[in-house]
């Protein structure tokens, strides 16, 4: 990389291969069989990976992650339905933000940013409130990087009876969930996350049977997964003109996702990239957000430096010239920056984008080390 094209340290969109980039330079026609049967090896490979195959569908939606979370509680939630939204961060806020748009009852329980939901929570939730249909959870929260415990969750929520739908925008492909032991009716994903795609394309696996009991639910005809399923599964083919260039990419990530060694080994490299980001700013004397036994190697936050000399905008800037792109923070209460694990990139580029941040500082005078 050069410093041109700037490594991506951050949540999506992120660093790609060069052979993702490439696989873009080809034109699709939307209608072509072609482009058809790489939608189908697309959701065949995704399903695969976890494990989803005899259970679910996977529903391929246009649009950003929201667009597809947005679509989930569209479709499979019924109008008369209710949602226990599960909060500790802003995923989880705007998730019941889409409740409150498309008119499904639900109830929220927040906890703080930096303590995850708890299965005892859940549980305690829903003896006190039977008319709960479903529940909502952010298994990553990507506004801090916490990880939530989706399968002791999963049990609960399965135990009553109840319907579970995972926003897995930052988790799935790098952190194992499998359909077999963890019961969901909905899980959510995008292409431009762990599976190290472009943005674009977001995904759903939908349970068969929660899906076929769906139609009529939606609000919308373009988010109709049930629609979108049934469209596809007669034809072939995109209700509406597909991101033709997105899912060429993402075909080309998978291609490539297989050939690093699958979830373990991805997973494998984002924690040592994870390790090496936690060692090296803490010795910078820059502390991580939150404690290690919830951080998961995805994204993490860290208090920004106590000084009157710092000032994000400008220490943005400067680190991106030396080749870095990192996020802001999310928090309200707190004032931190962010730095992504994950995407086209290894221990040595973490390194090396800890070494621009200290040199920035020091150019800022705010470490003297």
């Amino acid at each position: 990389m050069s410093i041109a094209e700037p490594i991506l340290l951050t949540p999506g969109p992120l660093t790609t291969s060069a052979r993702t980039r490439q696989a873009m330079m080809v034109d699709w026609g939307s209608w072509d069989e072609r482009f058809n049967q790489l939608t189908a090896s697309v959701c065949e490979q995704l399903l695969a990976i976890l494990h989803g195959a005899d259970s679910h569908h996977c529903v391929p939606l246009q649009g950003s992650g929201t667009f597809s979370v947005e679509a989930a509680i569209g479709t499979l939630v019924p109008r008369d339905g209710k949602v226990l939204v599960l909060i500790n961060g802003a995923y989880g806020k705007r998730l019941a933000k889409i409740c409150e748009v498309l008119g499904r009852p639900f109830s929220t329980f927040e906890t703080a940013e930096d303590q995850p939901t708890t299965a005892a929570d859940v549980e305690r939730l829903l003896l006190a409130d039977p008319g709960l249909t479903h529940v909502a959870l952010i298994h990553c929260e990507t506004s801090t990087g916490i990880l939530n415990p989706l399968q002791e969750i999963a049990q609960v929520v399965a135990r009553h009876g109840k319907r579970l739908i995972i926003d897995a925008m930052s988790s799935f492909g790098a952190l194992p969930i499998d359909a077999r032991q963890v019961p969901f009716d909905a899980l959510i994903a995008a292409s431009g996350k762990c599976l190290e795609g472009v943005p674009g394309m977001g995904f759903v696996f939908a349970r068969k049977t929660a899906l076929a009991e769906s139609a009529g639910n939606c609000h919308s005809l373009a988010m109709d997964l049930y629609d979108q399923h049934a469209y596809m599964a007669k034809t072939g083919q995109w209700r509406f003109t597909p991101p033709t260039h997105v899912v060429a990419a993402l075909h080309e990530a998978l291609l490539q996702y297989q050939e690093e060694g699958g979830l373990a080994v991805r997973h494998q490299r984002y924690a040592a990239n994870c390790q090496v980001l936690l060692d090296d700013m803490a010795a910078l004397g820059l502390r991580s957000f939150l404690p290690s036994a919830i951080q998961a190697p995805i994204i993490i936050t860290f208090h920004a430096p106590d000084s009157p000399r710092y000032q994000f905008k400008a220490f943005y800037e400067r680190v991106k010239a030396k080749g870095f792109i990192l996020y802001p923070g999310k928090l309200t209460q707190v004032e931190t920056f962010r730095v992504g694990c994950i995407g086209h990139v290894n221990e040595g580029e973490m390194r090396a984008a800890v070494a621009a941040i200290a040199q920035v500082l020091r150019e800022m005078e705010v470490l003297d080390c």
